[in-house]
């Protein structure tokens, strides 16, 4: 059983440490239990006893306060070998969050059950650069407004959601402190506009690290250390050890696109020079190949550019492959200073991998040689979901560690 920690007087005169806390941490170890075991299997209260280690007796009061929260449901019977089957338990499927994101020239949201599978999504193109936050937010809330409805109508419940932006934020006071690419500093957003009366409320996360979560959850086993590089308007990183998300001591961890690559070349969004994203961001691709913006949307540049790689058009092939050489000697230099021997890519690193490959990975063996296996450099297996997939299940693993919340 877990037991509680000393106690130690807080605000108020609470002890951590009381009979409460080691419940709701308890009901966290049952609910996270059920959670773990694989698609289609229905854990019974026993099983889920033998794998927390708490007494059946206490397992079948948490379930009960499991299944008066929503959060799981028994279904059918699960036969254990000998003995009376117990009833089978697994995570609500009427129970839902949602995972939404702004980006650069789009807005999208997607309803996410609990077990990790997309129920609805709808994404919408749109300029937001430069634009107010009252104006981008109001329109994410009636995106999401309307994939809300969508779940309601196969009567599924929204408990909560993620919110995902390009840029450095403070998820405390739900504020972004700088997005070059969106043209906001310190903007303080009204993030329960977007789900009222959602039980969890929304979460804010940066776009690149919601990705690497994701992408975390979709690995195959032992691959838990990498650094995950997100292609877009802008260049975002994760980083990822032991399974979870480093960030720093302020939270702004990874920004592999402002690594300097260049010393001489052009100037930055974020108001440096020669940074990666200068190079091997999607406009800069896009122009070094001759596809400036002319008022096209993304997809129809990235159709073109892809095109023209397949052509074998020059100037193209030379944008990218410049992208990828710029990105070996960015991730060189994470390498040495993070110690991380694996790479995934993401984005539009992702999509242009055949053409940025081979100079991404001459770049890395100049630089930092011996540092990366060639088949340690992967693309990601969650494609463009990779940030609407992360902050929603931020939010769910949140539930699933503090499922107490929903009675607060």
């Amino acid at each position: 059983m877990v037991m509680p920690a000393p106690a130690v007087a807080g605000p108020g005169g609470s002890a951590p440490g009381s009979v409460g806390d080691v419940r709701r941490s308890n009901l966290a170890l049952v609910l996270g239990a059920i959670a773990e075991f694989p698609p289609g299997a229905h854990p019974s209260r026993a099983q889920v006893a033998a794998a927390t280690g708490l007494t059946k007796a206490s397992v079948s009061s948490l379930v009960l306060d499991l299944l008066d929260a929503g959060i799981i449901r028994e279904i059918g019977l699960n036969p254990q070998g000998r003995g009376r089957p117990g009833v089978g338990l697994e995570l609500s499927p009427s129970r839902a969050v949602m995972g939404m994101e702004i980006n650069v020239d789009y807005i999208s949201a997607a309803v996410v059950n609990l077990a990790g599978t997309v129920l609805v999504r709808e994404e919408q193109e749109r300029d937001n650069r430069n634009s107010p936050d009252g104006s981008v937010l109001a329109a994410l809330a009636a995106l999401a407004a309307r994939v809300r409805s969508a779940a309601g109508e196969q009567g599924v419940e929204v408990l909560g959601g993620g919110l995902a932006v390009p840029g450095l934020v403070d998820p405390a006071l739900a504020r972004v402190l700088t997005a070059p690419n969106l043209g906001w500093v310190n903007v303080d957003l009204d993030l329960d506009a977007l789900l009222p009366e959602a039980p969890l409320g929304v979460e804010l996360f940066n776009e690149a690290n919601a990705a690497a979560l994701a992408e975390l959850r979709h690995r195959p086993d032992g691959a838990s250390n990498f650094l995950f590089v997100s292609g877009e308007v802008g260049v975002g990183g994760g980083i990822v050890i032991g399974s979870e998300l480093f960030t720093g001591p302020h939270g702004h961890a990874g920004e592999v696109g402002h690594i300097v690559v260049d010393p001489d070349g052009g100037h930055c969004s974020c108001g440096g020079t020669g940074c990666l994203e200068t190079v091997a961001g999607q406009n800069a691709i896009f122009t070094a190949a001759g596809l400036a913006p002319d008022g096209a949307s993304r997809s129809a540049h990235m159709s073109a550019l892809m095109q023209a790689l397949q052509a074998g058009e020059p100037r193209a092939v030379s944008a990218v492959e410049r992208a990828g050489r710029c990105l070996g000697i960015a991730l060189a230099s994470a390498a040495r200073v993070v110690n991380i021997e694996s790479v995934v890519l993401g984005g539009h690193f992702a999509v242009l991998e055949p053409w940025l490959r081979a100079p991404l990975l001459a770049g890395l063996e100049k630089y930092a040689p011996g540092k990366y296996a060639s088949s340690r450099v992967t693309v990601s297996l969650v494609g463009e979901s990779g940030a609407l997939l992360g902050a929603a299940g931020s939010v769910t693993r949140s539930l699933v560690e503090a499922p107490h919340r929903l009675h607060a």
